[in-house]
């Protein structure tokens, strides 16, 4: 199952590398060569670390593809290290997770806690006020697709308190 997912992700990568780099030479874009070399399981570089406003702990993402003219979305790789997590927000056009490496939670607004681990894809409908990361314990890689509704894919809010994040935890 391991493999699979990651030839999933490699492939739909490439592929989208592909149509986005006929389309137009101008075109902003990742290349595959910015894809992980090391001897790690990671399929795509850390990244950058992520904004402390957003996430909690250490976190970090690796742009793969920006919205543009062909793209109402953007795509990118999250890494989340033990104990990291985004704040609560909501996406006005929906967001598609697509676990890679790890284990973690997903939790909507006043639902249970789901457990995360790699080869898993949650659909997360527009506007459903939610958060994710890691486990207390291990890191958790995602792929986020994110949509575009006019100029905006994320509305912000209030931090995960400790409290709630202990509760998924136990």
């Amino acid at each position: 199952m391991g493999s699979s997912i990651k030839s999933f992700v490699l492939g739909f990568s490439a592929g989208i590398t592909i149509l986005v780099s006929g389309c137009n030479n101008s075109t902003k874009y990742q290349k595959l060569n910015n894809m992980a070399t090391t001897e790690s399981n990671e399929l795509f570089n850390k990244g950058e670390a992520a904004p402390a406003d957003y996430f909690t702990g250490a976190a970090f993402i690796h742009p793969l593809i920006a919205r543009d003219n062909n793209n109402e979305f953007a795509l990118g790789s999250v890494t989340f290290e033990p104990g990291a997590r985004t704040i609560w927000h909501t996406h006005p056009k929906g967001q598609v997770l697509i676990v890679s490496e790890g284990q973690g939670f997903y939790q909507e607004k006043g639902k249970p806690a789901q457990h995360l681990k790699k080869g898993d894809v949650i659909n997360i409908p527009e506007n459903v006020e939610h958060w994710h990361g890691a486990d207390a314990r291990h890191k958790l890689v995602h792929i986020a697709i994110t949509n575009y509704k006019e100029d905006q894919n994320v509305v912000w809010l209030k931090p995960v308190s400790e409290e709630e994040y202990a509760a998924v935890n136990k």
